[in-house]
């Protein structure tokens, strides 16, 4: 019979050792007009990752003009009073590098991988426009089409996005996180000029920004070159406080059933309001990152034993937690029903299974290796440099600080059982959830 502590005991053994404790090399410093800055060192090979975060998402755009923050992520790749539309990305490609940029609730970020020698050439353009762009009607017209065009591609198009829309806007009553990233429809199509221009002018300045640089750097160098390019930007006076219309405490449990004829595979979502990773306070975020592993982390988990093994009433069943989110996140949990199974029955499944569950508590076995599993991934991850400047620079627009970010892995390893059902307990209540089922139309007669 194979011994699972001693094999996990042996693979602990064979990972690095030294990373079990190190973290990254990471230097932060503040330019005098705000602009926090975040370096951190990896000399493996000749090559930087140079990101700007800009503490600014859809989350934080004006009631009426959802998308414009999206909207202004497209624009910001035209013209500045120094340089032609298209020029940044064509000056990294004939420099054998990649750029791009994406936009979430909570910040706007833009990237270039580069030769490490390139970097002053990078924070010039860059910095050129946070401060220099300069947009047309034209720009606005083309642009605009190009996001509406997105939204039919990636949204209208896709009959699990528009239901995903739709839990969301069930979950938050009153937060903006229940409205969607790339905006709504209606509200895309009368995006204007003054709209693009109103969120860049107090947005898109020094103080509401964070630089990261990872990789071949020495973090004196990148200070004289951010002070040069970026430092010389004024901070914006009339920065507003990051402050948001939070949700009610929510007491009724919530459903939502979309049918399209499109939907080729019915499945049943539950999502729960859950506590974000704070500063300072990360227990409950990482009690809940284990949670989620032990009930729906792959084949050996707890919903995948009694849904798919057991009872074979699933053919999928997975949980979802990601506490990166300044503001409250969901706990999701998804169950696709096997053939012949109805959505009815496979969330009376997944009630029964989580009623188990709550009785039998956590697997200490389990436990233990969900936890090796996550030690490994977080070592084996400072390889990628464009991941730890994501991380670094995602979780600092989300009102964490480094000290978090590195704390993260030793939080993570101290999770207990007893925190794990404190905190499912907490979380896990019908009333603050939102149950969907993305389904087939109704055939007549049914």
């Amino acid at each position: 019979m194979i011994n699972l502590r001693a094999v996990m005991a042996l693979i602990a053994a064979l990972l690095p050792m030294a990373a079990w404790a190190a973290n990254e090399n990471v230097t932060t410093f503040e330019l005098e007009n705000g602009m926090q800055v975040v370096v951190v060192e990896d000399h493996r090979a000749p090559v930087v990752t140079h990101m700007v975060w800009y503490k600014a998402g859809s989350a934080d755009e004006p009631k009426g003009s959802s998308g414009v923050a999206h909207f202004l992520e497209h624009l910001l790749f035209k013209a500045t009073d120094n340089m032609a539309a298209g020029e940044l990305s064509a000056t990294v490609a004939a420099n054998g590098g990649r750029d791009n940029a994406f936009t979430s609730y909570d910040y706007t970020a833009y990237y270039q991988r580069i030769a490490a020698d390139r970097l002053g050439l990078m924070m010039k353009m860059e910095a050129d426009r946070m401060e220099n762009l300069r947009l047309t009607p034209e720009n606005i017209e083309t642009e605009r089409d190009v996001i509406i065009e997105e939204r039919n591609m990636r949204t209208e198009n896709n009959p699990r996005a528009l239901f995903g829309e739709q839990m969301s806007a069930a979950q938050y009553l009153n937060h903006r996180y229940g409205v969607p990233v790339i905006g709504w429809m209606h509200e895309m199509q009368t995006l204007d000029l003054d709209d693009a221009l109103n969120f860049y002018d107090i947005y898109y300045s020094p103080n509401d920004a964070i630089l990261v640089v990872a990789g071949d750097v020495d973090p004196a160098e990148v200070r004289t070159l951010a002070e040069k390019y970026y430092g010389v930007i004024p901070a914006e006076p009339n920065l507003p406080e990051r402050v948001r219309t939070q949700e009610p405490p929510q007491t009724a449990a919530r459903r939502v059933i979309f049918r399209d004829p499109r939907v080729a595979q019915p499945y049943v979502n539950r999502s729960y309001l859950a506590p974000e990773r704070d500063a300072g306070d990360q227990k409950d975020a990482a009690a809940l990152t284990i949670l989620a592993e032990i009930l729906g982390g792959g084949t050996t988990s707890y919903l995948a034993e009694k849904l798919q093994f057991d009872t074979q009433v699933a053919v999928y069943s997975g949980a979802f937690y990601s506490g990166v989110s300044l503001d409250d996140t969901t706990f999701d949990l998804i169950v696709v029903p096997g053939p012949d199974v109805s959505l009815q029955q496979a969330e009376d499944a997944m009630d029964a299974a989580l009623s188990s569950f709550m009785k039998d508590g956590v697997d200490a076995e389990q436990l233990e290796r969900i936890k090796l599993q996550l030690r490994a991934q977080q070592i084996y991850a400072r390889d990628d440099a464009d991941g730890v400047a994501n991380r670094y620079g995602a979780a600092l627009a989300s009102g964490l600080t480094v000290a978090d970010v590195q704390d993260w892995p030793d939080v993570l390893q101290a999770v207990t059982a007893d925190d794990i059902m404190a905190v499912a307990k907490k979380v896990l209540r019908i009333e603050g959830s939102v149950t969907g089922w993305l389904a087939k139309p109704v055939e007549a007669g049914q």
